[in-house]
């Protein structure tokens, strides 16, 4: 019995060790730290809008284009539920 108790007493201290971390963790999540400045997060950052928008302005409208139910045969277009492997 009381081998539970002490099993209970460390799991609840644990558990609320968590959220108190996670807490202090979203608190400074705004704070400014070096990795930010890393060279290829600097390169991400600006690689991002470019490749946002060739996929909303390519990707996708080729992607409605090839997935015409008329059109599909012609691509050989399977869709998403198709089991593709690579």
């Amino acid at each position: 019995m009381r081998r539970v108790v002490i099993a209970i007493l460390v799991a609840a201290t644990l558990g609320l060790g968590s959220v108190s971390a996670k807490a202090e963790y979203d608190a400074a999540e705004d704070e400014y730290n070096d990795g930010i400045t890393h060279p290829l997060r600097l390169a991400g950052y600006l690689a991002h809008p470019i490749g946002f928008a060739a996929e909303w302005l390519i990707g996708r409208p080729f992607h409605f284009v090839i997935s015409r139910p008329y059109l599909d045969k012609v691509f050989g277009y399977k869709g998403e539920d198709s089991d593709v492997r690579f």
